[in-house]
């Protein structure tokens, strides 16, 4: 299976799209299986009545963000996206059951696990490569971070009770939003652990124990956004976005492609509307002072000169449709403007084999692990090792005083860590300008020879290629993240 988030792609879909028209609801006759609907509302026009308007279709209300005119409701009336559709103030109904790209196990490998000498940290940091590349230790000897700052990770859930995790967690702050609406966090809540990983490399308490995150001192926030699955529903994202927005979160972690296809095309009336939707909720964020942080993805693929989409839609199984597409399709987080978008490097600071990339969306490099690429001495298997859940299979697991840690490699895995240095550079800095501040806490790294990558086509089949100079570049950005940059 490709579709991972640990090489992360996590994807949403939807059907049923349709312009609004000037005339009265009507109820269809006929009765589906249940069904959950994003229901967006023109710029400008009031879901004050959205109760009133649900009903009359034949629905009911799950939640509604009248804040950007996005109304999350579920009926089993299969008219109930028609009849919507013929109110003046509503611009799209699209249901989101149906559609989707769930997370699936990790990549194999044979390369074997072996201990580096711990000279930093708790008692597995001699494991983590990562931290020493980015220069974590170093910027904790300025700061380990600040409890005012609260970083949330949007994600399959959270094990809060792991004790790397604990420590730091922020239960006022975390939610679970499978429902499209928020509900409190429960024990249990990620059976992915996808989450869970993300988690600990942004923020695991420096305990003497385990592992050490890029910020052990910010409070940790979990904002579960996929069902138990790992599908990333559209009500699910919106949720969580407008969550993070009203909470005081000051950064999201986003390790996964949120939008009916992995490239949402926005002249297509059938992913408009939750194209649309989704980007509200995160320029809201964004205006409630919410730094968001996401992977670029695992397709190898340049996604500033997207060519084709193999892979979408790609539930129920069997059903993918390649097609030709544009620069009038895009990715959803990494795409929104203002979202900081991350490659991921192995432990030769090389972009790692799986990577995606791209001119106008890579802001920074972080590590991610390369396990065909880039093994080392200091990184054997090539993967990043971080918390997981005591309840969750794992392949590569390393078990530290009754604790569970996992080594995944993909973007999801790049991500946290540019988040954390976030969650540092804002501790010391403050927030202005937080995202201009992250690219200017890089090193720089030139485009490499790309006849490395030559096994690793893109989805068109065309070779990967670099794009810009040192500077700036389409495989790196502005550079690899230096986290005592961010906070000097």
């Amino acid at each position: 299976m490709r579709h991972l988030l640990n090489r992360p792609r996590a994807l949403l879909a939807a059907a049923g799209l349709g312009a609004a028209l000037c005339v009265a609801p009507a109820i269809q006759a006929g009765a589906a299986t249940e069904s959950t609907y994003v229901v967006l509302y023109h710029e400008g026009a009031s879901s004050s009545n959205a109760a009133n308007t649900i009903a009359s279709a034949g629905g009911t209300v799950v939640a509604n963000y009248s804040q950007i005119g996005v109304v999350i409701a579920r009926s089993s009336n299969s008219g109930f996206a028609s009849a919507l559709k013929q109110n003046g103030n509503v611009e799209g109904v699209a249901a989101t059951t149906g559609l989707g790209v769930r997370v699936a196990p990790e990549q194999d490998s044979a390369a074997e696990d072996v201990a580096a000498a711990a000279t930093w940290g708790d008692s597995l940091s001699g494991l983590q490569w990562d931290m020493q590349q980015i220069n974590v230790p170093q910027a904790h000897q300025v700061t380990p971070g600040s409890k005012q700052v609260v970083v949330a990770t949007l994600d399959t859930g959270l094990d809060f009770t792991h004790p790397d995790l604990a420590p730091n967690y922020d239960a006022a702050r975390s939610a679970d939003c499978s429902s499209g609406a928020p509900a409190p966090l429960l024990p249990g809540n990620d059976q992915n652990g996808h989450g869970t990983h993300t988690a600990g490399t942004i923020a695991a308490a420096a305990n003497g124990t385990g592992i050490v995150g890029v910020a052990p001192n910010v409070r940790l926030a979990g904002v579960k956004t996929s069902n138990d699955d790992g599908y990333f529903f559209p009500e699910m994202v919106v949720c969580a976005y407008m969550w993070s927005a009203t909470k005081g979160i000051n950064v999201t972690n986003n390790s996964y492609f949120a939008d009916p296809w992995l490239f949402n095309c926005r002249n297509d009336a059938e992913q408009r509307a939750i194209w649309k939707a989704e980007r509200r909720a995160i320029r809201y964020a964004q205006s409630q002072g919410v730094l968001v942080v996401a992977s670029q993805g695992n397709d190898s693929t340049d996604l500033s000169h997207p060519r084709v989409d193999v892979i979408s839609p790609d539930y129920p199984p069997g059903n993918e449709q390649e097609r030709e597409i544009t620069n009038a399709c895009s990715v959803v987080p990494v795409e929104v403007p203002g979202v900081v978008g991350v490659t991921a490097t192995g432990n030769k600071r090389f972009k790692s084999y799986y990577s995606s990339y791209g001119i106008s969306t890579a802001d920074v490099a972080a590590p991610g692990g390369d396990a065909i690429l880039q093994l080392t001495p200091a990184a054997p298997n090539g993967r990043v090792l971080s918390t997981y859940p005591s309840y969750r299979p794992c392949t590569r697991q390393v078990i530290e005083n009754g604790a569970k840690y996992c080594y995944l490699q993909g973007t999801s895995m790049a991500a946290p860590h540019v988040a954390g240095v976030a969650a540092l550079l804002l501790s010391q800095r403050g927030s202005a300008g937080a995202a201009a501040k992250l690219q200017q806490a890089t090193n720089p790294l030139p485009c490499p020879d790309t006849s490395i990558y030559a096994a690793f086509p893109q989805n068109s089949g065309e070779p990967q290629t670099c794009q810009g100079g040192t500077a700036h570049n389409s495989f790196y950005g502005a550079g690899e993240i230096d986290a005592l940059k961010a906070v000097s």
